[in-house]
């Protein structure tokens, strides 16, 4: 875990270096969570960005580590459909996909795997 002193959300995307490759995924990602399931509640929780549902379970994560960027869904293995690098890891469902610098994204398979992963709740796992 990469602990900050930033206390949120925004605070968390500002401590991160202006026009880092990090940065640049991180707010790009964020935004993509805000258009394609504006009902998630952003939190900072655990050192990273969490997005809940209503029922208050986790759904997504967005966390910036100094040589990656990991963007990993709690539900995430039945997401592979989507993106089949989500790669399977953790408790729960979780999958994750593991960004470099330079990895190309679809900003349409990223709404459509957010949107997807906003309506798998956990007792449907």
């Amino acid at each position: 875990m990469i602990l900050t002193a930033a206390k949120t959300p925004d605070e968390y995307i500002a401590c991160h270096r202006a026009g880092s490759w990090q940065r640049v995924y991180a707010e790009a990602l964020r935004a993509v969570v805000h258009e394609s399931a504006p009902q998630l509640e952003e939190r900072l929780k655990w050192g990273h960005l969490v997005y809940f549902n209503a029922a208050d379970e986790p759904v997504l994560l967005i966390r910036i580590e100094p040589q990656r960027l990991l963007f990993g869904f709690w539900q995430g293995q039945r997401l592979r459909h989507i993106e089949p690098q989500l790669r399977p890891g953790g408790k729960y469902q979780m999958a994750t996909l593991e960004l470099r610098e330079g990895t190309v994204l679809d900003r349409a398979e990223m709404l459509q795997l957010v949107a997807e992963a906003a309506e798998l709740g956990w007792d449907q796992g």
